[in-house]
């Protein structure tokens, strides 16, 4: 066996590391940021160099993304050109062809870009004095890392809390909501739906991992008992909303459903 197989040889009879693939992960997601730090020291003809690979890197990265968006679009045309059209010609129609993004790709983008056509674009920015209040530990109560939540927050169906030695965001179980009545804007008819997660807080991303409810916030609901079905036939499960009201002063989370 050649001697720079080894390391094969080594995994081969003992395996890995428990945490291999994590470290793994890690250590792909800092090239990011390695790749950075190296770019902006280089200079002169290496920075050149390097700079032509990352372009074209990224313009073969950005093809691929773009074959994989879009799809061909038969359109067919009234207007014909003036003139004599062949017999075998006579009973087609004119067709044009265009690639358009479908539907679903164009949703997709939307909802990573977090941009939906909301009843309330504008909401007043909450200060995190408003939104936490610190709490004091320890024997003497000098530590002030732990904080309180003084708004209404959603947590999952397998929620379980980190010991409170641990436990950094204090979610009480009085301000847990499951459920919103939401309004339908073309039925013109309200819901009490169950909440299945919280998909952006304008007020901050970190608010949104930890599943604050605020005026504005987008939640996703499950409609399966409206019996709304999609363009196949599929009966649609969850769809987005937008709370409207301060669910924290009413008690109940309000909103409209976005259709």
């Amino acid at each position: 066996m050649p001697q720079n197989e080894y390391m094969e040889l080594h995994r081969k009879r003992f395996g890995q590391r428990l945490d291999h693939e994590e470290r793994t992960r890690k250590r792909e997601a800092r090239q990011v940021h390695k790749r950075s730090e190296f770019a902006q020291k280089v200079r002169g003809l290496k920075a050149k160099l390097y700079n032509k690979k990352r372009f074209s890197e990224k313009v073969q990265m950005k093809k691929t993304i773009k074959e994989h968006q879009e799809k061909k679009n038969k359109t067919t045309t009234k207007d014909v050109a003036p003139g004599a059209v062949p017999q075998y010609l006579l009973d087609r129609k004119n067709i044009s062809r265009a690639k358009i993004l479908s539907n679903m790709i164009k949703q997709k983008r939307k909802e990573k870009a977090g941009k939906w056509n909301v009843p309330l674009p504008k909401v007043r920015p909450i200060a995190e004095a408003e939104m936490f209040r610190v709490l004091r530990t320890g024997k003497t109560k000098r530590k002030q890392w732990k904080r309180m939540v003084t708004k209404v927050t959603f947590v999952g169906e397998n929620f379980t809390r980190k010991p409170p030695k641990f436990e950094r965001f204090i979610r009480p179980s009085g301000l847990r909501f499951k459920k919103a009545h939401i309004t339908h804007p073309e039925l013109n008819s309200t819901f009490y739906l169950d909440i299945l997660s919280v998909k952006k807080n304008p007020q901050s991303s970190m608010y949104t991992s930890l599943g604050v409810i605020t005026k504005g916030t987008i939640i996703e609901v499950n409609v399966s008992e409206l019996g709304l079905v999609t363009q196949t036939g599929k009966v649609i499960w969850g769809k987005y909303a937008q709370v409207t009201n301060n669910p924290e002063n009413d008690g109940c989370i309000n909103g409209v459903l976005l259709v």
